[in-house]
C-alpha cells in the first residue's frame, strides 16, 4: 500500500525526533511538538504537560546515554504505533539495558505532535490497543 504524503512528512519528523534525542540535542527532539503536548510516560507515571516539562524530562540524570532507534511505523487515523529499539546506559553504574518497546503518537492536521504515550516491552497489547490497531 502506498503511503500518503503526510504519512512519510509525520515518519521523518518522527526519525528525526528520535535521531535528536539518541544524540542528546533535546532541544531539536521537541521541535515538532505542540506547546501543549501531554506525555503518558511508561509505568503509569503521572502525565507531563508542555513542550518544556518534557524537555526538562528528557535530560538524562541516571542515564550515561539513552538511543532510542524506530523498527517499524503503523498508523491509525490520527495515531502512529513505533515499535522501537532502545539501549540505555546507566551513569557511573555503566549498566545497559537493551529493549524492544513502543510508543503512541498522536497529531494534529497539521502534522504537529499533541499526545505521547510510552509503553514498556510487555505492554505491547496495551499499545495497540491505544493506537486502535487492536484486532
Amino acid at each position: 500500500m502506498a503511503m500518503s504524503e503526510e504519512n512519510v512528512e509525520i515518519i521523518e519528523s518522527l526519525e528525526r525526533g528520535f535521531e535528536a534525542y539518541s544524540r542528546g540535542d533535546f532541544d531539536a527532539a521537541v521541535e515538532n511538538m505542540h506547546p501543549e503536548i501531554e506525555l503518558f510516560p511508561a509505568g503509569r507515571q503521572p502525565m507531563i504537560r508542555g513542550v518544556g516539562a518534557i524537555r526538562a524530562w528528557m535530560e538524562p540524570d541516571a542515564f550515561e546515554s539513552q538511543v532510542v532507534e524506530p523498527l517499524e511505523f503503523r498508523f491509525a487515523g490520527d495515531k502512529v504505533l513505533v515499535r522501537h529499539h532502545s539501549k540505555i546506559r546507566g551513569a557511573g553504574s555503566g549498566i545497559e539495558a537493551d529493549f524492544v518497546n513502543w510508543t503512541v503518537w498522536t497529531f494534529n492536521e497539521a502534522g504537529v505532535m499533541t499526545r505521547l504515550e510510552i509503553y514498556l516491552p510487555n505492554q505491547e497489547a496495551e499499545a495497540l490497543e491505544a493506537a486502535g490497531l487492536l484486532e
